[in-house]
């Protein structure tokens, strides 16, 4: 008879991508559920899976196996941890990506409130500008701006996007002078991402819905958005920042709009993670508090992806 639990392993393995990833996730070893595996396939008569040092690919008719069973395993999982949620309080490792700076945004407060919350959880903050690959780098939940490339992964919005507007500080302003048009970038120090011919791009739409665009240039770039905010405080320059990032210094005159009949759509903020399926209720727990804290929380930029020329 066929072992349910040998197809339940397989059908985890797929998912997580490697016998490493399923072996974390599931606590058993990795010898273990290989074992479990090869005995699914002598059982069955045939090869489910192509192993290498590197990765996992199903044959033919491991695919078909997989697409034939795997709805059905992880309805029983499922349901199964949803009752054991009930009676079980979170606990666990949470491994988290976000950007670099970005605790320069959200107060440690909320993390401290979250984990006395849940004193069984661990909570391990990986910083990064780069984007995280989730499978391989074991991440849980990541936290993510701009524009998402990855349509395989769960994206929950936990910040408008809003839009992206023209800066400076009044004191650059009363040096230089405030640009009338967008050609009068030419002659006006640009606060851009770095690139090696020290110019940018900028794509904008007006307030009649014409598109525009100007090529800039300026004396100081960064990598992140931060940088360039920072730089437009000091007065450096004109900078293309997310509303999110700069409501607060324009309510406090820090910053004054410019150009403010131009505008750039933003992309956002977003909980990034691998499946809504089999989350450990740490996970799940991480999830929903801190988008209930982003939600509400009005001034938090995240890294936005240059624009490309």
């Amino acid at each position: 008879m066929l072992d349910l639990n040998d197809v339940a392993v397989f059908v985890q393995v797929v998912r997580c991508g490697s016998f490493a990833e399923a072996a974390r996730r599931l606590g058993i070893p990795p010898n273990t559920l290989s074992r479990r595996v090869q005995q699914l396939e002598a059982h069955l008569g045939t090869r489910l899976m192509q192993r290498s040092t590197r990765k996992l690919s199903l044959t033919s008719a491991g695919q078909d196996f997989h697409d034939r069973c795997a709805e059905a395993v992880e309805g029983l999982i499922d349901a199964g941890q949803s009752l054991l949620s009930r009676n079980e309080a979170p606990s666990g490792l949470v491994r988290v990506a976000a950007p670099a700076d970005f605790f320069d945004f959200v107060p440690m407060d909320w993390l401290a409130e979250f984990m006395a919350e849940h004193p069984l959880v661990r909570v391990d903050f990986v910083l990064s500008d780069s984007s995280a690959d989730l499978i391989a780098d074991r991440i849980d939940v990541a936290i993510r701006g701009g524009v998402l490339e990855d349509s395989s992964l769960i994206a929950r919005p936990v910040l408008d996007a809003g839009l992206d507007g023209l800066v400076a500080s009044p004191a650059y302003i009363a040096a230089r002078g405030s640009p009338a048009s967008l050609q009068d970038l030419a002659d006006h120090d640009c606060l851009v991402f770095a690139h090696p011919s020290g110019r940018a791009t900028w794509r904008l739409v007006a307030h009649d819905g014409t598109n525009a665009e100007v090529q800039v240039a300026g004396r100081l770039s960064g990598n992140t958005v931060q940088v360039l905010r920072k730089a437009a405080l000091a007065g450096l320059g004109i900078a293309l920042l997310p509303s999110t990032m700069t409501r607060r210094e324009l309510r406090g005159g820090l910053l004054v709009p410019v150009l403010p009949q131009f505008r750039r759509e933003g992309h956002g903020v977003h909980m990034v993670y691998a499946s809504r399926r089999h989350l450990p209720s740490a996970v799940s727990a991480f999830i929903e508090f801190l988008a209930g804290k982003l939600s509400e929380y009005e001034d938090l930029p995240m890294k936005t992806p240059q624009t490309p020329a």
